[in-house]
């Protein structure tokens, strides 16, 4: 039985918009007045780059604190993972959401850690699960714990996946909303990560099949959405989410699906390569806020 229920954040609006806070934005962000009338209502930063202890870090993310709701990201919990998860780890963000006070806490579902040779390694990245009932069973008992450890509600993301999923008893929808119901988590929807998995299975209809996954989630369990870009590719080449770009027109689309399937929810901006000026990362938010306000007839 779920031990926690995903609410939606009271001090976040459902048509919030953030952008993913990184260092060479930190300036612009964090230190210089606002003289465009824009800024982000959140940002968003991802929880293991805080885990030290003190210094120029946490320093900023204290100024960050004082001007921004805060989201934490999670990269490494591997809550998919075989071997369990971290106790330390664990320790580490706990920390962390009780001292910053996230208004969203985030992770993915993907497993990091596996076995060599009697040794747990951190594979660095996040590689995709198999949907099952062995997997589900699996991530049920280790977001329990994590939930627990945190004292949150986790918000868990759909990943990109550049192979075939083998063993799968169930649609990754099926899986994501099990999992849900088993725990009490919500979903954070990644509208790229569907554009390039649709890209990556040679998908006819980009929008049909987005349309259609998004359908099968009860909104009820849908806490966020993340849009981004990546480089385009030719037909038949593997599409990588690489975060370098504006957002595409396809995840435009998607997100405009989204709003009319599911509804607004806080909604980030992730540019993580090539990174953009800040008045650029600016200008996504602007353009976001308008799509939200165009496709659901808001003032």
């Amino acid at each position: 039985m779920p031990t926690h229920t995903y609410s939606r954040p009271k001090n976040l609006r459902p048509l919030a918009v953030g952008v993913g806070l990184r260092s060479a934005h930190y300036k612009n962000a964090l230190e210089q007045p606002n003289t465009h009338n824009i800024k982000p209502d959140f940002v968003e930063v991802h929880a293991e780059n805080f885990f030290a202890e003190g210094g120029a870090s946490h320093a900023t993310l204290e100024i960050a604190q004082q001007r921004y709701p805060l989201s934490f990201h999670g990269t490494g919990m591997g809550l998919g993972s075989y071997e369990g998860l971290d106790a330390q780890h664990l320790r580490k963000f706990n920390k962390l959401i009780e001292k910053y006070q996230p208004v969203l806490v985030s992770d993915h579902a993907a497993f990091s850690l596996g076995n060599q040779r009697q040794q747990i390694i951190h594979a660095g990245d996040l590689l995709p699960i198999e949907f099952n009932y062995k997997t589900l069973d699996l991530f049920e008992r280790n977001l329990h714990q994590a939930q627990d450890a945190l004292g949150r509600t986790l918000l868990i993301e759909n990943i990109c996946s550049y192979i075939p999923h083998q063993q799968s008893d169930m649609t990754e929808t099926e899986f994501l909303k099990e999992l849900c119901s088993r725990t009490g988590c919500g979903l954070l929807i990644d509208l790229n990560n569907l554009v390039v998995n649709a890209v990556n299975q040679q998908e006819p209809d980009i929008q049909r099949y987005i349309g259609n996954w998004l359908t099968q989630i009860p909104t009820t369990m849908v806490g966020e959405y993340h849009l981004a870009g990546c480089e385009p590719v030719n037909a038949g080449e593997i599409m990588v989410d690489d975060h370098s770009t504006e957002i595409s027109p396809d995840v435009w689309n998607a997100y405009a699906q989204a709003l009319k399937i599911i509804g607004a929810r806080p909604t980030l901006i992730e540019w993580d390569t090539d990174l953009p000026s800040w008045d650029t990362l600016l200008n996504e938010v602007t353009k976001t806020k308008a799509l939200a306000k165009m496709v659901l007839g808001h003032e």
